[in-house]
């Protein structure tokens, strides 16, 4: 019974970031269907409503594994590009008139995936308190505009962050010699590259190590 539970308590994670994602493909119906901005904002208020508990419940629960942390990355990856296609869709003025950043932000995503993929073979999973900051920045932006047409103001702002938190995952990427997650900061990237370099281990593997600030 308790290795039941246990296991049902696993699951959970993966199923709130899988439902994280299957909120994105709803969004951009919404956009399309013309649905009330309260409504799009909702469904980007419970997305990161599932993007903070989801890790807070792994933690407690024991279960914050490395290929948990992956599939939230991708997850968020995911919700947000259809948050984008939705803006697109519903206030394409908005993204018209920050062009420029947005073309920056997306080649910078660009450069980093493929970093990662060409170093690790999958994509970085840093969690730093950077890229905390920018979801929740980006929330922000998109609920203002979804639901009372803002976000004029802060839009610029959140692709400015995303565009740093971008830089910084490359940075790490670049300096750490093996995937990791969970590394906070560039200095706690700093401290574990020098770890890893003179053979620090942690549980037995220095690939799946987490580090904070």
């Amino acid at each position: 019974m308790q290795s039941l539970m246990h296991s049902k308590r696993n699951a959970i994670p993966w199923l709130m970031a899988a439902g994280r994602a299957g909120l994105g493909p709803i969004l951009i119906t919404g956009a399309a269907c013309g649905w009330n901005g309260f409504a799009l904002a909702g469904i980007v208020v419970g997305a990161l409503l599932s993007d903070i508990f989801d890790g807070v419940l792994a933690r407690r629960w024991g279960c914050d594994t490395a290929a948990v942390r992956l599939f939230d990355s991708i997850a968020d990856t995911v919700f947000y590009l259809c948050v984008g296609i939705a803006l697109w869709i519903g206030h394409p003025h908005i993204l018209h008139a920050n062009l420029t950043l947005l073309l920056a932000l997306m080649a910078a995503e660009a450069l980093r995936f493929t970093f990662d993929f060409i170093k690790f073979g999958k994509p970085a999973s840093y969690h730093s308190y950077l890229a905390k900051g920018w979801g929740l920045l980006l929330a922000i932006t998109v609920v203002s505009i979804f639901a009372f047409a803002g976000g004029v103001v802060l839009m610029p702002l959140a692709l400015w962050t995303g565009i740093a938190c971008n830089l910084q995952d490359l940075f790490l990427s670049v300096i750490l010699p093996s995937w990791q997650r969970d590394v906070k900061t560039i200095p706690a990237g700093l401290r574990l590259r020098r770890d890893l370099l003179r053979g620090v281990s942690v549980g037995g593997s220095c690939a799946t190590r987490s580090v904070g600030a």
